[in-house]
């Protein structure tokens, strides 16, 4: 199976060879033949007759491993020792941990962090509840709920293997963000039973970062949950997509000179990303948006089983457009693909508008080659991390519940959600923006202040923002 993204996977295989025997030089050629591209090389003993070297060998996937190693096991005077996946070591004992703020190293810290001392402090918050946001960790914390059944592109995998995932979200939380987010991973798909479990550990949180649940029941859980909570709840699968898709796009149309209220789009994957993407796209004054799936557009004389579907076919397709997704997107601006590989066909691109954007985000194979796709269209996105202008939610989700959290907002709403998008595209000054270069990396230390900052003045202009002063300069985790 390739991995999620295009990400290569590293493995370090430790090897015993006889010196008469073999040369290094004949291990480096059969890694090579293959598929490896060997990235690191530690000796470990040498003796007359023995080395023992550990080499590191990059390759595509666990197939192409399997590969290498059996080369290697065909050398006359070479011995496998043992194989480690770098990755897998990584996650031995989990990636996470909680830590004290408070050393605790005398009977008067016992009793001040604990009882009795411990006391007052309950009380305070019992007669007055907000208080937990400054005496609690309440302020600066977010729970990454997930039931495992839609894993990256790994389906419904259950909540035990969906937890190296989402200790990934809270680690990505705190390293970009100082965010304290904790992975909760629920043993059932009840979509009833999720929403009250959730209700139910929402005092101890700023925020609910919802992750890899399937649709349709995502829809109701995170509807449920925004009406029933006071605290944000996001669903970074759905608004985490749409908001980095948008700010990309906003670049994109700079480069062909275009305005989101002219162009024409045709978006497959009409699930909970894809419709997350057509509402904000229409909220940000795009007009005509044609949604396509497997069985073609998406049109209004046409009666849904799916209760989204109908709702899509009213706000969508205004000229009502019927037929497959290659009888639509002739005379289209912009293709977008939250669906499935292979889909779009370069016979369609040819069929588009002058300086075609197309934004193929399916992973880890996206809907077009981008190689097969280059001379055909302007601006090209993938959600792959070895293309340029990956959409990768990295860029959202952290400076989002940083400014949510830091101006205690009780929800993230449309209008933070734009700004969000904004704020990203606008870290890409006029001087950088290219057709290879329209979204920042995620690394751009630049990106998750001016998320926050853009985020939290939508809040206190939309209401929603319930701290008495905009916090100012960078986060502090507060």
């Amino acid at each position: 199976m390739a991995l999620p993204g295009g990400a290569a996977m590293n493995i370090t295989i430790r090897l015993q060879f006889e010196k008469d025997r073999v040369s290094f030089s004949d291990i480096a050629a059969a890694i090579g033949k293959a598929g490896g591209d060997i990235v690191g090389i530690d000796v470990i003993s040498s003796s007359k007759v023995h080395t023992v070297r550990d080499i590191t060998v990059s390759a595509l996937d666990t197939k192409q491993c399997d590969l290498i190693i059996e080369a290697l096991k065909r050398i006359q005077g070479v011995k496998i020792v043992n194989v480690s996946d770098r990755t897998f070591l990584m996650h031995i004992g989990g990636k996470i941990e909680t830590s004290s703020k408070i050393p605790v190293k005398t009977r008067d810290d016992l009793s001040r962090v604990y009882t009795p001392g411990v006391a007052r402090v309950c009380t305070a918050i019992a007669e007055d509840p907000r208080k937990a946001y400054s005496l609690t960790i309440k302020r600066n914390t977010v729970a990454v709920v997930s039931d495992g059944t839609a894993v990256l592109g790994l389906g419904d995998i259950g909540p035990y293997a969906a937890m190296p995932v989402m200790e990934g979200k809270a680690m990505l939380f705190k390293e970009f963000a100082g965010v304290d987010a904790f992975p909760i991973c629920l043993d059932t798909k009840d979509t009833e039973e999720i929403i009250q479990i959730v209700k139910a550990i929402a005092p101890a949180f700023g925020g609910i970062n919802l992750e890899d649940i399937s649709a349709p029941r995502c829809f109701e859980i995170e509807k449920r949950l925004k009406e029933e909570l006071d605290i944000p709840v996001f669903h970074d699968d759905q608004h985490g997509t749409a908001v980095v898709l948008l700010a990309g796009l906003l670049n994109a149309l700079k480069i062909v000179d275009k305005k989101l209220e002219d162009i024409k789009v045709v978006l497959t994957g009409i699930g909970a990303a894809g419709i997350a993407c057509t509402k904000i796209l229409l909220a940000a004054g795009v007009r005509n948006i044609i949604g396509v799936d497997r069985h073609g557009a998406i049109h209004r004389d046409e009666t849904y089983d799916n209760p989204y579907w109908q709702e899509y076919a009213q706000m969508t397709n205004p000229d009502n457009l019927k037929g497959s997704l290659s009888d639509v997107i002739a005379g289209a601006d912009v293709f977008i693909g939250v669906s499935a590989p292979g889909i779009l066909k370069v016979e369609d691109v040819k069929k588009m508008a002058r300086d075609p954007i197309v934004f193929a985000m399916a992973n880890p194979v996206p809907e077009i080659d981008p190689e097969l796709a280059e001379p055909h269209v302007r601006v090209m996105a993938t959600g792959r991390s070895d293309y340029p202008n990956q959409i990768n939610n990295v860029l959202c989700f952290p400076g989002i519940f940083r400014g949510a959290l830091d101006c205690r907002a009780k929800e993230i709403n449309e209008e933070m959600k734009l700004a969000a998008a904004k704020a990203i595209a606008s870290v890409v000054t006029e001087d950088e923006l290219n057709e290879t270069y329209i979204i920042p990396s995620v690394f751009n230390s630049k990106v998750v202040e001016r998320v926050r900052q853009a985020v939290i003045e939508a809040a206190y202009r939309t209401g929603v923002a319930r701290k008495d002063n905009i916090p100012v300069g960078g986060y502090t985790g507060q």
